[in-house]
């Protein structure tokens, strides 16, 4: 029996995970295992197992059958014998029922997963994914990025048709273009009649006397194929966007399926951000806290001026109107907060200490030189000596 791991454990979630953790933990695994970041033997396929996974979870319809019947609900050739096929599918139950008596049966004796599809409808070509790295800067102010990737195409010679110009697929003989092919089984109630996949054309209904030579009969060609991509300005780490028309080819004359764009944002020397706010660590020294002071403040849209009133702490926080990141669904910007951060001197000459020793006393200060007098006094006078 075929055996998988459960998609719940594939993603390290529980069983009663939400909507957003199944997407939380899709986003971090499928950039953890993606082919084009992970080298790693093995890493291809730990990215299809999580793609997989998430495919099913993330469907209401197939995620309550897989959590009903398991792996059964949701892949008719599970087990190797068609479980209970159609029970996930997007129809659901099929009209409140059990989708027929007849597919039950037809399904548990090997049928292959109730009523066949048309081997010659159209399909919709396969999804692919992206990430782009973008700057901190690019992902705050948007910028327009042109990618290049390998996706399969329409081959341009038989135009998808998998045969040789001037030759058409003619109608499998075996299965006359149905796909599936009608057997006799042996089962504990005597013999019946299942169907399984035509082993002539492989479930397509067509045989191809002669090939295309530049695709070999399957109707897709591996190309070069480049876009342009406008990243929105206000993106966040990990967002993703849907660009359509953009994946793999379809089949049969389907459409192309879509490209995921996933934004990859590297960290600023400077800046922490979250969603339109930006925040700022601002060093100063004990003279500008202490007597107050203009100074010039870095944001993402140039310098600015502000004002430290005198007496600021360490940990006082102001607030730059506007300053921070475009919010991605509009409304203007963010804004950018700035936290004082107080620098404490080092290697101060003789002169810095004696100003300090002098503010000390004005202060009514004490600091370690006048506890170290005040002791060798105490020692003077209970000796009666003097200190050298």
């Amino acid at each position: 029996m075929a055996t998988k791991r459960d998609y719940y454990e594939v993603l390290g979630l529980q069983k009663g995970a939400s909507d957003d953790e199944i997407k939380k933990a899709y986003r971090k695994l499928s950039k953890k295992y993606h082919p084009d970041i992970n080298k790693e033997e093995g890493a291809e396929a730990q990215f299809k197992e999580v793609s997989e996974a998430y495919e099913i979870l993330s469907d209401p319809q197939k995620r309550a059958a897989y959590d009903q019947y398991g792996h059964a609900g949701t892949d008719p050739n599970y087990g190797g014998g068609g479980g209970f096929g159609g029970f996930g599918g997007a129809g659901g139950f099929s009209g409140g029922g059990f989708g027929g008596f007849e597919d039950i049966f037809e399904s548990f004796f090997g049928g292959g997963g109730g009523r066949a599809a048309n081997p010659n409808a159209p399909r919709q070509g396969a999804d692919l994914q992206y990430i782009i790295d973008l700057t901190f800067e690019e992902a705050v102010f948007g910028v327009e990025k042109e990618i290049h990737y390998k996706r399969e195409e329409t081959c341009h010679t038989c135009e998808g048709s998998g045969a040789k110009p001037g030759t058409q697929p003619e109608t499998c003989h075996k299965c006359h273009g149905a796909g599936r092919i009608n057997v006799e089984r042996q089962t504990p109630l005597g013999r019946v009649m299942t169907q399984q996949t035509c082993d002539v054309c492989h479930g397509t209904g067509k045989e191809i006397a002669h090939p295309c030579e530049t695709c070999h009969g399957t109707g897709h060609e591996k190309a070069n194929h480049k876009v342009k991509v406008t990243v929105p300005a206000g993106v966040e780490d990990d967002q993703q966007m849907r660009l359509a028309s953009q994946g793999e080819a379809g089949t049969n004359g389907g459409p192309y399926g879509d490209l995921y764009v996933i934004f990859r944002v590297k960290s600023s020397n400077i800046f922490e951000r979250d969603g339109g706010e930006i925040y700022y660590e601002l060093p100063l020294n004990f003279v500008q806290a202490a007597l107050g002071d203009e100074v010039q403040v870095p944001t993402v849209h140039g310098d600015v001026k502000l004002k430290i009133p005198a007496g600021t702490q360490t940990g006082a926080k102001f607030r730059l109107r506007g300053k921070g990141a475009p919010r991605l669904r509009g409304g203007g910007n963010g804004d950018q907060q700035v936290t004082v951060k107080l620098i404490t001197p080092k290697n101060l000459n003789e002169q810095q200490k004696d100003a300090l020793r002098e503010f000390a006393k004005a202060s009514g200060l004490s600091t370690t030189e006048q506890h170290a007098e005040g002791f060798f006094d105490k020692v003077k006078d209970a000796f009666g000596g003097k200190k050298k």
